[in-house]
């Protein structure tokens, strides 16, 4: 694994822009960054995608653990969406996507940071703009990304005709993420409709949820999180009708970042777990601590030998805080990546990699791309 400085395309603003990456630029800095890469050899890409495919087999059965051992408190997650959970699970409600993202310098074995399971983003970035980059700038190489293909072949497993798409109206990532999934979703034969989750609405003669147009939502992607959607004035309607929403709501087992102490109570030691808990003891001074259900790297603080190295500030710091190992610094040059390892229906489908200066990754932190 190598970091390599290179000579941005001339026009990759209009490249970008072309994909609906409008975002390249965030309070002036730069977001979508080519003036580095990362190259990997073919034997490190296949040992991201064994360790992801372990990750994956680790927390279907770590939430099979949850159920049946109802760790619904330890979670901080409330009676009635439990109920949804354990109904959704065993259902088996289908899941699209989800991110786990890893510490790792081509040394020893990927570590699990945490897994963004419910609305991942950097989703765009990953499945198209990195794969133009590469087809322009190294025409000859290849890339650990089947991101597109998998979604393309992942909808027609729902067997519906139409569905709304929805997030926040103003973020604008989510957006253009939100409509990336709807165009894979087109492409499947289906009708999409897009909708801001402030507009969704409950028509109490039909009794079911409406858009902004009073129209049925039958089903719904919502790239809004799902802890967000149980404190919503609708939430009194969504017990009984969660089956019919992507992500699915037993999504909330793995979104959570207590779900690492339950990892790591399951499979205590493995290569690819680090040590997690609900309290900082144990740990030698040396953790990072996160919220619940923290967002974007905020309310993050990292303690090296009881001495704090760097923390962020945030909204979240009234929720209670998970306790994970602190990772050796993972630095090139200055520049702190974490491997951003996609799922699509349930199959690896390859990476996203975001770096800062700084050891904790935010919302504008840098994406750049990679090969091998």
């Amino acid at each position: 694994m190598q970091r390599i400085v290179t000579q941005p395309r001339p026009d990759w603003r209009a490249q970008v822009e072309s994909l609906g990456l409008s975002y390249h630029t965030i309070d002036g800095e730069l977001y979508w960054d080519e003036s580095a890469h990362y190259r990997f050899s073919y034997s490190e890409i296949l040992r991201l995608e064994r360790a992801t495919e372990e990750l994956q087999t680790l927390a279907i059965t770590a939430a099979e653990r949850a159920i049946r051992d109802d760790w619904r408190g330890r979670l901080g997650i409330t009676e009635a969406a439990w109920r949804e959970i354990i109904d959704s699970w065993e259902r088996d409600d289908l899941s699209l996507y989800g991110r786990f993202d890893l510490m790792w310098d081509g040394s020893g074995e990927p570590k699990l940071m945490e897994y963004n399971a419910d609305t991942p983003t950097g989703l765009l970035e990953a499945a198209v703009v990195q794969w133009q980059w590469l087809r322009q700038a190294y025409p000859q190489d290849d890339q650990f990304n089947s991101i597109h293909e998998k979604l393309l072949a992942s909808w027609p497993a729902w067997p519906v005709d139409q569905m709304h798409f929805c997030a926040q109206r103003d973020a604008e990532e989510d957006w253009r993420t939100l409509l990336y999934l709807m165009d894979t979703c087109q492409q499947s034969g289906k009708i999409t409709m897009d909708l801001a989750i402030e507009d969704l609405g409950w028509n109490d003669g039909a009794r079911c949820f409406v858009d902004h147009a009073d129209q049925p939502v039958d089903w719904l992607f919502k790239l809004y999180p799902w802890e967000w959607m149980w404190n919503e004035d609708f939430a009194c309607h969504l017990p009984g009708r969660c089956q019919k929403f992507i992500e699915p709501v037993w999504k909330m087992l793995w979104s959570n970042k207590a779900f690492l102490v339950l990892l790591w109570e399951c499979f205590e030691g493995h290569p690819n777990l680090l040590r997690a808990g609900f309290a900082p003891d144990g740990f030698g001074g040396s953790y990072v601590e996160k919220p619940f259900f923290g967002r974007e790297g905020t309310n993050i603080r990292l303690l090296e030998r009881g001495s704090l190295v760097e923390q962020s500030d945030g909204p979240w710091d009234w929720q209670p805080m998970v306790y994970q190992a602190l990772h050796p610094e993972v630095s090139f040059a200055g520049n702190h990546p974490v491997i951003g390892s996609w799922v699509i229906g349930g199959e690896v489908a390859g990476i996203g990699i975001r770096e800062d200066s700084s050891r904790i990754t935010s919302n504008g932190s840098r994406f750049v791309p990679h090969r091998f």
